[in-house]
């Protein structure tokens, strides 16, 4: 989907302590989210860069991977060089069991 300047990770490389930031709205979100993921809304980037860390790996996460992998072009176009893509976002990430969860306690899924 994105050329070789976006960087992209798999789900199963993904470590269980990564920083996950979760570029989809706020709907998808309250949907389901992986645990420990923070969430900052893709339009909301530019406004917020100040809250995403650039002295550790992050891999941003949306729900199929074009989101979140326009994200980490913008990002590195800016100098980030510790973020990643996540391939087949939070569809793969479901699909690969990995933990999915809601903040009000409900049945989680992916939007």
């Amino acid at each position: 989907m994105f050329g070789p300047d976006v960087p992209t990770v798999t789900v199963p490389d993904v470590a269980d302590d990564a920083y996950l930031l979760d570029v989809r709205e706020d709907d998808e979100w309250t949907a389901g989210h992986a645990p420990g993921a923070h969430h900052l809304p893709m339009m909301e980037v530019p406004a917020r860069l100040a809250e995403i860390p650039t002295d550790t790996d992050v891999v941003v996460v949306c729900r199929s991977g074009g989101r979140s992998g326009n994200v980490v072009s913008y990002l590195t176009g800016r100098g980030w060089d510790n973020v990643r893509n996540l391939d087949g976002g939070m569809q793969s990430w479901a699909a690969a069991g990995r933990a999915v969860v809601r903040d009000d306690g409900q049945s989680p899924r992916v939007l």
